[in-house]
């Protein structure tokens, strides 16, 4: 049995700085089913947000937060994250992340949708890759313990406190129970439930499904973000650096349509208001073979050369295309979970030595819309608390033995899946998963459309329970970690549709044909849905305000 103080299990933005600010004096690991630098914070492109302009402040980005998630933040995390910022990227810079410069050799920071102020500090348009590759440094550096490539099954909570895990060696096969006084989990998103996402497919809710079965709450679970910018036929993503930097989008009239939508900020509205115009646009017969155009063009060579080389690269690629000289054909698709794991802002959750950052989290800082270059600075700020928080926490436990032999519980599961015949195939429930979320809980919802999603749902998770692994062997088993991550999709898709369909109003990201307004009276609060032996179970708690009243 391997044991340790802290388990990190997830190892990119959040995972690898929880890590880092742990006590040195602590034993540290980090376990991922990937190997560290293939986490998804590897593709983050636009940047990271902090006001370290002279006329901005971080009070002036708290307010921009609040306000850009429609005021469904907690402003008491919300300030805490914003104050934070500044420090916190100073102190990336001196950790060796290389960002672009502006001409006073200062860091460079560009315009993103919903800001007031130009805050966003990138790295070209590969700030993910630039933040990842210097924290992975580090985690070597300091000779943290890594599990590369192993999956978890099961968390290990006993007497309300989390003692451990149990996971799945890839590499060599086999199921281990991995000790540890503090778990935290930094596993991202589940962008997968949908069928078309800029998430990487090893985006699927793991680590939302693991505490949501060990008894923790998920919080805002049906606001799920749609990026504006996604590659056509793709879903790969665009950056919102590229209207950052200046780019039009533009219907089959050659309009800047975002003018009727939001006069003022234009294509820098939030990104709730541009996807639902860009919907609304194809809806009505403008677009061009069902996406928009994004022109950058008018740019220059230059320009495009040195702060989009990556989106250049993408759209050669993957569409055939050069911006240089032709518009990028783009549509809204998946991108964001703004629900997650209820933490506080101190990223502890509802278990004893449980604790929760980055996407898989709800803090609440996004609230029901998330702003550009936020989620980076989340994974930040948040992961760094995490790491703190629970190495204060392991310093007051002892181990004790285990009372549950949680090894052989999970061992059955595995074994099951294993031996179980038949012509059901992971992958063809996970596309069929995918189709149905994506038509009937997209950019705009109904009543009608949720039912159809819930009842499908149903329907789909008595079919997984019956799924076929065609490969017996224990070694590198790609196919049983599918099934494995199938059953988080279903668990996370049915909370998405629950927390949806409690939600009699519009707000952010989460858009009723029926219910077009936003109902501060009633619905100013945060979705609660909890597993329990009686089955889920929704709640609602208060939005934490401090500073900002809505408007």
């Amino acid at each position: 049995m391997k044991q340790h103080d802290i388990l990190i299990v997830g190892a990119g933005l959040a995972g690898m700085r929880a890590a880092v600010a742990a006590p040195p004096d602590l034993d540290v690991a980090v376990l991922s089913k990937v190997h560290p630098v293939r986490s998804h914070s590897v593709a983050a492109q636009g940047g990271i947000n902090a006001a370290l302009g002279a006329d901005d402040s971080w009070e002036a980005h708290a307010f921009d937060t609040t306000k850009g998630g429609l005021y469904l933040g907690d402003q008491d995390a919300i300030e805490a994250m914003c104050h934070e910022a500044p420090d916190a990227i100073h102190e990336l810079e001196r950790l060796g992340v290389i960002f672009s410069r502006n001409d006073q050799g200062g860091i460079a920071q560009r315009p993103f949708g919903g800001a007031g102020f130009p805050r966003t500090c990138y790295a070209a348009d590969r700030t993910g890759h630039a933040i990842l590759h210097a924290m992975y440094e580090q985690l070597l550096k300091r000779r943290i313990t890594v599990y590369e490539e192993w999956y978890v099954t099961s968390l290990i909570v006993e007497e309300g406190a989390c003692r451990g895990v149990v996971a799945w060696d890839l590499i060599h096969g086999g199921l281990q129970t991995i000790r540890a006084k503090a778990v935290i989990l930094a596993t991202g998103g589940s962008g997968r439930v949908f069928l078309t996402s800029t998430n990487s497919v090893i985006n699927t809710g793991d680590g939302m499904a693991l505490a949501y079965r060990a008894g923790a709450p998920l919080a805002d679970m049906e606001f799920v973000q749609f990026h504006p910018t996604t590659l056509k036929g793709t879903g790969i993503l665009i950056t919102e650096g590229a209207r950052g930097e200046g780019g039009y989008l533009l219907n089959t009239r050659g309009e800047r349509f975002m003018k009727t939508y939001a006069p003022q900020q234009m294509e820098l509205a939030n990104r709730s208001t541009v996807s639902l115009a860009i919907g609304q646009e194809i809806l009505e017969g403008r677009g061009v073979d069902g996406c928009v155009l994004l022109d950058l063009r008018h740019l220059g060579r230059q320009r495009i050369l040195e702060r989009l080389p990556q989106i250049r690269e993408l759209a050669i690629e993957f569409a055939g295309l050069d911006p240089i000289e032709t518009p990028i054909p783009v549509r809204p698709g998946a991108h964001y979970q703004m629900g997650g794991i209820r933490t506080n802002q101190w990223t502890e959750t509802d278990i004893a030595g449980l604790y929760a950052a980055g996407e898989c989290a709800c803090v609440s800082v996004h609230g029901a819309n998330r702003l550009g270059g936020n989620s980076l600075l989340e994974t930040i700020v948040f992961g760094r608390r995490a790491g703190i928080r629970a190495g204060d926490y392991v310093r007051t436990v002892t181990s004790q033995p285990l009372k549950t032999d949680h090894l052989s519980m999970s061992q059955a599961r595995v074994q099951r899946l294993l031996v179980q015949e038949g012509s059901i195939k992971a992958w063809q429930i996970r596309e069929e998963l995918g189709q149905t979320m994506s038509l009937n809980l997209g950019l705009v919802r109904t009543q009608e459309s949720m039912s159809t999603a819930l009842s499908a749902i149903a329907e789909l998770t008595h079919r997984a329970a019956f799924v076929t692994v065609q490969d017996k062997g224990l070694v590198f088993n790609t196919d049983l970690v599918q099934a494995l991550e199938l059953q988080c999709l279903l668990d996370v898709a049915g909370t998405i549709v629950a927390s949806a369909l409690a939600r009699t109003e519009s707000r952010g990201a989460h858009y009723r044909s029926d219910y077009q307004a936003r109902d501060d009276e009633h619905w100013l609060t945060h979705s609660l849905i909890r597993r329990t032996e009686a089955g889920s179970v929704l709640t609602h708690d208060p939005v934490m305000i401090t500073r900002f009243p809505p408007t």
